[in-house]
């Protein structure tokens, strides 16, 4: 699965605060995530987090 900072996913389940959309900021072994509502920021092991994601709902493209 191709990652990037700045990439806005949905996830499977919701966040306690009520929003399923975080935005990607931290890519590596480990994908650091942030709610887009609480602003809380959460650290997956990256295969987890690729089970997780339900869809991109927005791309950040490196160029």
């Amino acid at each position: 699965m191709e990652i990037s900072p700045g990439d806005i996913v949905r996830l499977k389940k919701r966040h306690p605060c009520g929003s399923d959309q975080w935005q990607v900021v931290r890519v590596g072994a480990d994908i650091g995530i942030r709610c887009l509502k609480c602003q809380r920021r959460v650290l997956l092991k990256r295969p987890t987090f690729e089970r997780r994601v339900k869809d991109f709902i927005s791309r950040q493209h490196d160029l």
